[in-house]
This record gives structure tokens, sequence and C-alpha cells, in this order.
């Protein structure tokens, strides 16, 4: 069964980075794209980015283009979230999410076909 974990959130100041990490021991994650939602108090989860499987083709929602970086390490079995600039509005538990889509070139947003999911991490921006 796939876990998946996240890791590197906590405080931080407005105009601050995190890197926000999703690892899944003991299980590959090769053939799976994995996207990152989030969801601030209050409000719906938002997808903000994924990545696909194969030739690191990757997507970003309006919200964090041009401040979030995602990238997969197959090595390390981990992908990565860099967030820069955050703005108190990023407040909000940031989860990894998986599906299969070996070989596969492209990844979508629908949380409907990630059938896996982490526990998520707080991110909090605050002065």
């Amino acid at each position: 069964q796939l876990q998946l974990v996240e890791s590197g959130g906590g405080l931080v100041q407005p105009g601050g980075s995190l890197r926000l990490s999703c690892t899944a021991p003991g299980f590959s994650l090769d053939f799976y794209a994995i996207g990152w939602f989030r969801q601030a108090p209050g409000k719906e989860s938002e997808g903000i980015s994924c990545i696909s499987s194969s030739d690191g083709i990757t997507y970003y929602e309006d919200s964090v283009k041009g401040r979030a970086t995602i990238s997969r390490d197959n090595a390390k079995n981990t992908v990565y979230l860099q967030m820069n600039s955050l703005k108190p509005e990023d407040t909000a538990v940031y989860y990894c999410a998986a599906y299969p889509a070996p070989f596969q070139a492209m990844c979508v947003m629908s949380p409907n076909v990630y059938d896996n999911w982490g526990q998520g991490t707080q991110v909090t921006v605050s002065s």
C-alpha cells in the first residue's frame, strides 16, 4: 500500500521560502504522477501543482505560478515543492497525492484521479 509522507512545513515570514517534500517509504514513486494540494481554513481544497511520471512535465495553478517549482528526484524517491515569495494567503495544510501514470508525459490536477494521499504538512505564513 502506497503511503505518502509530507515534510518541510512550518512557520515562515511573508516573503520567505519553504521546500516541501513528499516521499513514500518502501514504495517507488517512479511511475506515479504527483500533485500538491492545499486547504486553508474555511476554504475548499485547491490543487496547485503536479508533475508527470515521465519527462518531468509540470503544471502550476495561477495562484502559485512564478513562485512555486515542483521537481522530482527519483533516486531519492522524493518530490519537492519549492515555494518562494510566500504570502499570508498561502497559509494552509499542504498535501501531496499520487496516481499511477507510467510513462505518461502529463499530469492532471483533478483530485478525483488521485487515489493516494498524504497526511499533510502545515504551512503558516505570518509575521
